[in-house]
């Protein structure tokens, strides 16, 4: 697929309307190690490869969108959260696995910010970036907030039961929300709607 891009700021932003997928990061692509600021402790989750090699070549766009509260807490810089994506993109990468941007909230919860998830300010900021097709996107993570972010900004929104997601099966279920063993079971979820 050719896209177009133009510079914006010191980013590329993109003027072509594409399907999208917006991936919770730690539970979800990486294996959660609670309040992670050591690149060298990033290990990709059991069937996240899968399913983003499957997203990605059949014409989803892959953007990361993250709570990293421990910035906000004190625990880790901003700069310790751009070296574990990192890392975590230089692993995807092995595999042909690009992800257009990383997008992280670094507030903490009692800040009130807009972009903490399930606020949608990292979706409105992506869209900044990446013109959307909202109808054919969706947002995947291991949380009720990532599954309510999908509501909020009217996508539909996918639990995986890896990371903290087996906590949340229940909720899923007395909510009719789709809910998936992995990153892999939801791709192919998403690939059967099409």
């Amino acid at each position: 697929m050719e896209r177009s891009w133009v510079l914006l700021g010191h980013r590329l932003r993109s003027t072509s309307i594409q399907k999208t997928i917006f991936l919770d990061r730690d539970g979800t692509i990486i294996v959660d190690k609670h309040y992670l600021k050591d690149p060298n402790q990033v290990e990709l989750v059991d069937g996240s490869v899968n399913g983003l090699v499957l997203l990605q070549s059949s014409g989803y766009r892959l953007v990361v969108v993250t709570n990293q509260s421990g910035v906000g807490r004190g625990y880790f810089s901003i700069g310790d959260v751009e070296k574990c994506n990192q890392r975590a993109s230089e692993l995807l990468s092995l595999a042909g696995v690009w992800i257009d941007d990383w997008l992280f909230c670094p507030h903490a919860p009692g800040e009130n910010c807009r972009c903490r998830k399930p606020l949608p300010g990292l979706i409105d900021q992506a869209r900044e970036i990446f013109p959307v097709d909202q109808q054919r996107s969706f947002v995947i993570g291991d949380r009720d907030s990532d599954v309510l972010l999908g509501q909020v900004a009217n996508m539909r929104g996918l639990l995986v039961l890896t990371g903290s997601g087996k906590s949340y099966q229940k909720w899923a279920q007395d909510h009719g929300h789709r809910y998936f063993l992995d990153l892999d079971g939801a791709a192919k979820y998403i690939l059967s709607c099409e």
